[in-house]
């Protein structure tokens, strides 16, 4: 079973869809006793960086998504919650990635960054297992995550930033791989396989 955290700031229709065709099963959810059951987690997001984290303070999965050992997968915004903070806000993130967000700057081009681009693999990892360098995939968020020792892909928009990240059971994916087509798909059964080997 795959636990979708619920702290009313994630896509989560569009990613239990994703799911769904996986033929996954899965749970949405910010209860303890139900994400202590699962396999694997999910930590989806969308919106503002200092209101997410408040939200996950107030669905009380702060410490426990701190503590997790389960594979985790972050994406987009939920991503981003994984590093240390955010100039969004100005908020601290849950510190399971070293790094901080930073904006993309709006004199150089179009904020935010939104549209398919592509990703270039730098570190082996069984999530990318299928995916080619130069892969699709579609992006959209103001704020980027530098590219650190947990980044196995990056992208360029103004300059390069992670695009996926990997450090022990923790994973990430700044695009939405469950808007993303096959390839998406495919990050998305990687993951599975991660959590059911």
């Amino acid at each position: 079973m795959i636990a979708i955290v619920d702290y009313k700031a994630g896509n989560l229709a569009s990613v239990s869809d994703a799911l769904s065709r996986l033929q996954s099963d899965f749970i949405i959810t910010h209860e303890i006793d139900e994400l202590d059951k699962a396999s694997g987690i999910i930590f989806p997001g969308v919106g503002h960086a200092a209101s997410a984290m408040q939200a996950l303070r107030v669905a009380g999965v702060v410490d426990w998504l701190k503590a997790c050992k389960k594979p985790l997968l972050g994406i987009c915004l939920g991503m981003q919650l994984l590093f240390d903070s955010s100039e969004e806000g100005d908020t601290e993130g849950l510190g399971l990635i070293s790094g901080r967000l930073k904006k993309f700057d709006s004199g150089l081009s179009k904020v935010p960054h939104m549209g398919w681009n592509t990703v270039q693999k730098t570190k082996s990892h069984p999530l990318l297992n299928g995916i080619s360098d130069g892969t699709w995939f579609y992006h959209v968020h103001s704020f980027y995550a530098p590219v650190v020792d947990a980044t196995i892909a990056s992208c360029t928009y103004q300059h390069p930033f992670s695009a996926i990240v990997a450090k022990e059971n923790v994973m990430g994916t700044q695009f939405h791989p469950e808007k993303s087509g096959d390839d998406g798909a495919l990050l998305l059964k990687n993951f599975l396989d991660i959590v059911y080997s």
